[in-house]
């Protein structure tokens, strides 16, 4: 029988999602610990990894098993034998046709930086940082030039590989509170590094450094190297994966309360 999960979990305590030998990967965590609860070898499909220090408030997966066990035991059983920094939320039995990642509609990434002239303590690692003034009305009309299907190369990691760089940007909205700013993204699908290097560009607007509209001269250029470098990890998070109503997963209504109370609806 097929299962999907969802789960959360805190990246800066892992060197990515991907399964790696030395077993630092949330993949591996998770693995280990179904394996557990199965007694058998257990592999999950991830809807999408995320890199060293990117966090997730609601990753979906799914696995295949021969073992019969009530979701009670796929979820509170599972997080026993987890880590604190993952957690899985829910679980629930799917037919065979549905896949994690080629079901997936769409993605939704969140990524806070904190605008201070000094650096974070408490929010080490769980908020980007830029030091000088950023304008949040130049970076939102930055933004709508990308907003649509465009060919991402300029924002894509060298070590990508997506089989092509079109995607389609759903959505990108900037929030400001106090020393805040949130930079939320929805997209069909992401390519490696995409959303750190949109929000490193973004921030060279916001900065004076370029006009909004250098943002879509960076698409047509479609040259990573006539972009920002890439932002940090450490302000990223995966919250949402979308899917058709007709697989019926469970609805998420989680919120990153750290200032601005954005729904991750």
């Amino acid at each position: 029988m097929r299962i999907a999960l969802g789960l959360e979990y805190d990246g800066s305590r892992f060197c990515g999602w991907q399964s790696q030998p030395s077993g630092c990967g949330v993949q591996d965590t998770l693995e280990k610990a179904l394996s557990v609860i199965a007694g058998e070898s257990v592999r999950v499909v991830t809807a999408g990894r995320t890199d060293t220090g990117v966090h997730a408030l609601h990753q979906v997966v799914h696995f295949d098993t021969t073992s019969m066990r009530p979701d009670s035991a796929w979820v509170r059983g599972a997080n026993a034998f987890l880590p604190e920094s993952v957690a899985i939320q829910w679980a629930q039995p799917v037919s065979d046709e549905f896949h994690a990642r080629f079901s997936a509609v769409s993605r939704r990434y969140l990524y806070m930086l904190m605008n201070h002239p000094v650096r974070p303590a408490l929010l080490s690692g769980k908020a980007g940082w830029f030091h000088t003034p950023l304008d949040v009305e130049a970076m939102r009309q930055g933004a709508q030039h990308l907003v649509g299907e465009h060919d991402f190369s300029a924002f894509r990691a060298a070590e990508c590989q997506a089989k092509s760089p079109v995607k389609h940007l759903q959505q990108i909205q900037i929030k400001r509170s106090g020393d805040l700013v949130m930079f939320d993204f929805i997209a069909n699908a992401f390519l490696h590094h995409m959303v750190r290097n949109l929000v490193g560009s973004l921030v060279y607007v916001g900065k004076g450094k370029h006009p909004p509209a250098w943002m879509g001269g960076l698409l047509e250029t479609r040259d990573r190297s006539c972009a920002a470098p890439t932002f940090s990890p450490d302000g990223l998070y995966l919250v949402s994966i979308g899917y058709d109503p007709k697989w019926e997963l469970p609805i998420v209504g989680r919120k990153l309360n750290l200032g601005l109370n954005l729904s991750t609806d």
